[in-house]
């Protein structure tokens, strides 16, 4: 197992929204659900950044004396380095330096399962590295990837770089193929009037283990950042008879890179073509107004703070002292508090979203043609049939449905609506 010795960097002059110590803990997170094993976690404040190292000279070698005694693989920085920082620091410390940001594509790689997801992550690799190529292939060599032979009065970082950018295009125009294949399944969706609930938190928050609970789904959960990269959608009937789509997607993270938002925002429309969000954060997490405050700066750079959001307080099982439950209830106004893992209280889920979609729902008894038999098999799919009777004029039922969908298939207004 590759060892790595870990660099929890804050600046001074910097915005810090975390305290250095939950920095330091969720880049230790990172580094194990990388699959590392981390031999020492040095915590660094600086006074401003430096250009050459961005720490000072004396740390450094502080942490080159700690690498040569733990016998360590890899130095990973907590702070985003420039090409120019890591080469030097790659040079003074003699191992390879990451920074956080190639941490969490190495984890992205490792998760992604679709050709799409593999390809966004991809996508996001290259734009982090277009601005780093060194001219000698050495970040792309690590990635597995070659470059082309140099052109006549063309320099290699020129060439390293053109051949980058044309892969960079390449996979934005293959990722819009899957993009209008996405469209056409939610135009389906649509048309079929299922409403979307998609849920959205802070990664290893429990969404999967929700989504499971919820459906039928096996959707992989552990206690890993990031397990679920691509996004995955079922069905659920609610108990009054409506069907919706359930759907996880990735997690979010504080300081998330706009790049990495930029390449999965794909990915991350099944959010922004959703009629409800639910917000799903760990309460057995102390940094829980953290995650949540990552989540909402997250929605709000895809344009979404405005969506309607029901939160729902997990794993409640992992409280010991109970009376907090009821602290984070009042913050988190109207909030369900339940545990995806048990299963406690996740009735009150179900009866939450129920109530949202209420008002959209119509309890009918109406009267088919028998020129219209189909829509008995219908009902029976996309509504709740409470009672049916056939009579001599068509069949008499009675059920609840869509108000959107009953308007939609009596455009032709042959439904006798009795009551």
């Amino acid at each position: 197992m590759e060892k790595a010795l870990l660099v929890s960097i804050q600046i001074k002059t910097d915005k810090h929204h975390w305290r250095i110590e939950d920095t330091s803990s969720e880049l230790e997170e990172l580094a194990i659900s990388a699959g590392v094993e981390v031999v020492e976690n040095i915590i660094c404040i600086c006074e401003k950044a430096t250009a050459n190292f961005l720490i000072g000279k004396g740390k450094v070698e502080e942490i080159g004396i700690v690498a040569s005694e733990e016998a360590v693989d890899t130095i990973i920085f907590s702070h985003d380095l420039s090409g120019t920082q890591q080469r030097n620091l790659e040079d003074a410390l003699g191992r390879k330096t990451i920074d956080r940001t190639q941490l969490i594509l190495d984890i992205f790689s490792r998760r992604a399962k679709s050709p799409e997801g593999k390809m966004q992550v991809e996508l996001a690799l290259l734009q982090y590295l277009l601005p780093r190529l060194v001219g000698k292939g050495v970040m792309l060599s690590r990635l597995g990837g070659g470059v082309g032979t140099r052109g006549p009065g063309e320099t290699k970082l020129e060439v390293d770089r053109r051949q980058v950018r044309k892969r960079i295009d390449k996979l934005k125009e293959d990722l819009k193929t899957f993009r209008l294949h996405r469209l056409t399944t939610h135009k389906k969706r649509k048309s079929n009037n299922l409403p979307l609930v998609a849920l959205v938190g802070y990664t290893s928050a429990g969404k999967s283990t929700l989504l499971n609970r919820l459906t039928d789904a096996v959707q992989a959960t552990s206690g890993k950042l990031f397990t679920t990269l691509d996004p995955l959608s079922k069905s659920l009937q609610l108990s009054n008879g409506q069907n919706i789509i359930l759907s996880d997607t990735v997690g979010f993270l504080h300081d998330l890179p706009h790049h990495l938002i930029e390449a999965f925002k794909a990915t991350l429309e099944e959010v922004s073509d959703a009629d409800l969000l639910i917000h799903v954060l760990d309460v057995s997490d102390q940094r829980i107004h953290q995650h949540n405050q990552a989540v909402q700066s997250v929605l709000e750079e895809l344009g979404l703070k405005d969506k309607p959001v029901l939160v729902a307080l997990n794993k409640i099982d992992l409280v010991p002292d109970r009376s907090w439950l009821q602290v984070y209830k009042n913050e988190f106004t109207d909030a369900v508090i339940l545990s995806a893992k048990t299963g406690e209280n996740l009735e009150a889920l179900i009866k939450r979203i129920q109530v949202y979609f209420s008002g959209l729902m119509l309890d009918l008894k109406i009267i088919i043609p028998h020129s219209r038999m189909e829509l008995v098999d219908f009902f029976y799919r996309q509504a709740k049939v409470d009672k049916i009777d056939y009579l001599q004029k068509g069949v008499s039922i009675s059920l609840r449905i869509s108000r959107e969908l009953f308007n939609k298939i009596n455009k032709d207004k042959d439904i006798e609506v009795i009551s």
